[in-house]
């Protein structure tokens, strides 16, 4: 969606400018449990007198200090945005002068949205049309403004176009690009900027490239000292890979840090790939669920036994330094990567001795790219306390605050709008499977656990999965915090305990995803994926309850 709509994969804002926001709103992210360091940026916004937004189907710990919960049924969020620009356009606050030098595609957008009433939206949402026109009387009257969104509205088969309609509300209003304005994506990983910008994502080459742009596979070619038809094309996204196995096309894989069986959608669709590949290969520092099925397990490095650089979500480059060393023969993840590829490839194109000669050919190979590191360095990143790309030469001092003359990277300057009329989720409540089910972190817990199912304390203070569920809901099926309960979908079932809360909405049950084998919330959701961006659905599946008689 930032690739679409500005040009770039990066939102362009500032952590600093959430406290100088007059409205913020907090679409699908739990801050509190998640990113908790976000948290005081928040509250000093709040102290300066913003009006915060929250959009969850639960009360998430930041949405009990909000001004207005807007308690959106799963899988309805674009909708729900939709009908908050069309209270901003009726009502006159939309930046008529910033759409007119800045943006394309406008009208579209302006047509569509007209249609979505807050009476109308109310009965897609679940949300009432009071509070749609008081949270769109906040935000467009508001002189700074800032829009965050993570997980929650990214999880669907309409993610993609949840984020657009972000955007459009963001650009229609002209709260871009200056301090207190913005939008950003709150990524859930330490290096979740970084490490799609330069090859995570199986579209691009480094530094945002185009894997199937002739001149971008020219250069990054080039400098890596290879034909540009060696180079591959686009790959499978992880949810992907598990057809591609099960087809035939692939028949050995590496595993690195990454625990599918635990955090990938239906989870027995997951054992079914990994038992049929021929070779699995693990890299991991502890024996994941995952790494169990491997035949050769390789142990890694922790965050701690390892250095180099992250880039957060806001853009900027950070120096991680190795605080202790890994223990026995275990070793840090980029001497095992190297080790292996010298065995593959001529000894010259890893010629590697430390992190830092790995950083210095990041910022060769990204000179000129849109995401360019080429003028950081370790020095000026200590100097600075980090540096925000891009930062194109020496003397540059980085672009903490992309947009700020109102100019895209789009090839004319310009932001595009993107028409997004809601669609249904893949998989919605019905008679045999009445109820949703969305998912999600626990602040004590990590990703699949593989390191916090391990650490005492954390365990202690939320030992095991449980469902989230409203009275409403408990009521009829005689459940009581604590009852056992078997959770059902079209791909599997799980029992767990129940608590019993009025912080989540009567047609939707909660499960953190964080636990393995039979208390994977994973065996319960689907595998339907966006088709632009191949996220899965986790935020939205059908489910039905049934009370456990001991």
């Amino acid at each position: 969606a930032n690739r679409m709509a500005f040009g770039i994969d990066r939102g362009g804002q500032l952590w600093s400018d959430i406290a100088l926001a007059k409205c913020l709103i907090l679409a699908g992210i739990n801050v509190g449990e998640c990113f908790p360091i976000l948290t005081d940026y928040i509250w000093r916004a709040r102290d300066n007198g913003a009006k915060i937004i929250v959009i969850d189907p639960r009360m998430t710990p930041i949405a009990r200090t909000a001004d207005l919960l807007l308690p959106v049924r799963p899988g309805r969020d674009s909708a729900l945005l939709n009908g908050l620009l069309h209270v901003c356009l009726a009502r006159g606050w939309s930046d008529d002068d910033f759409i007119a030098q800045h943006t394309q595609g406008f009208e579209a957008v302006r047509d569509m949205v007209a249609h979505y009433t807050p009476e109308r939206v109310a009965e897609i949402t679940g949300v009432p049309a009071a509070a749609i026109v008081q949270a769109a009387e906040w935000w467009g009257m508001a002189p700074t403004a800032m829009l965050l969104h993570a997980r929650g509205i990214e999880h669907h088969t309409q993610g993609t176009e949840n984020c657009l309609a972000c955007i459009n509300l963001v650009l229609a209003t002209g709260k871009i690009g200056k301090p207190g304005c913005g939008y950003s994506t709150i990524t859930g990983q330490g290096n979740g900027q970084g490490g799609r910008e330069h090859g995570q994502r199986c579209n691009q080459l480094p530094s945002g490239r185009d894997i199937d742009n002739p001149q971008h596979r020219q250069i990054v070619a080039e400098r890596w000292g290879v034909a540009a038809d060696d180079l591959p094309g686009v790959g499978y996204t992880a949810t992907e890979m598990r057809e591609a196995i099960l087809r035939g096309e692939i028949r050995g894989l590496i595993c690195m840090c990454f625990n599918p069986l635990v955090s990938l959608p239906d989870a027995e669709y997951t054992r079914a790939a990994l038992e049929r590949l021929e070779f699995l290969c693990v890299i991991d520092f502890f024996m994941s669920e995952t790494a169990r099925h491997a035949d050769v397990i390789l142990p890694g490095s922790l965050h701690e036994e390892d250095e180099g650089t992250v880039t957060t979500a806001e853009g900027r480059v950070i120096r991680i330094r190795q605080a202790v060393s890994p223990p026995g023969q275990a070793r840090p993840d980029w001497e095992i990567i190297c080790a292996l590829a010298r065995r593959l490839a001529p000894w010259q194109q890893f010629p590697y001795d430390c992190v830092e000669d790995i950083f210095r050919e990041l910022r060769r190979v990204s000179r000129g790219g849109l995401c360019d590191y080429y003028g950081i360095t370790y020095e000026k990143i200590e100097r600075q306390h980090g540096v925000f790309w891009p930062c194109p030469d020496h003397a540059h001092p980085g672009t903490p605050r992309l947009f700020d003359d109102g100019t895209f990277y789009h090839a004319d300057g310009k932001a595009r709008f993107h028409a997004v009329p809601y669609r249904p989720p893949a998989e919605d409540a019905d008679e045999e499977y009445p109820v949703l089910l969305t998912t999600g972190r626990v602040v004590s817990q990590y990703l699949s656990g593989t390191q916090t199912r391990r650490i005492g304390p954390l365990v202690r203070q939320y030992p095991e999965p449980l469902l989230e569920l409203h009275p409403d809901l408990a009521t009829p099926l005689a459940l009581r915090t604590g009852d056992q309960v078997h959770v059902v979908s079209r791909r599997g079932a799980i029992i767990l305990p129940c608590q019993v809360v009025r912080t989540i909405r009567p047609d939707t049950v909660f499960i953190p995803y964080h636990w393995p084998e039979e208390q994977s919330a994973n065996l319960l959701t689907i595998r339907a994926l966006d088709p632009i961006s191949k996220i899965p659905a986790f935020k939205v599946c059908a489910v039905r309850l049934e009370k456990v008689v001991v």
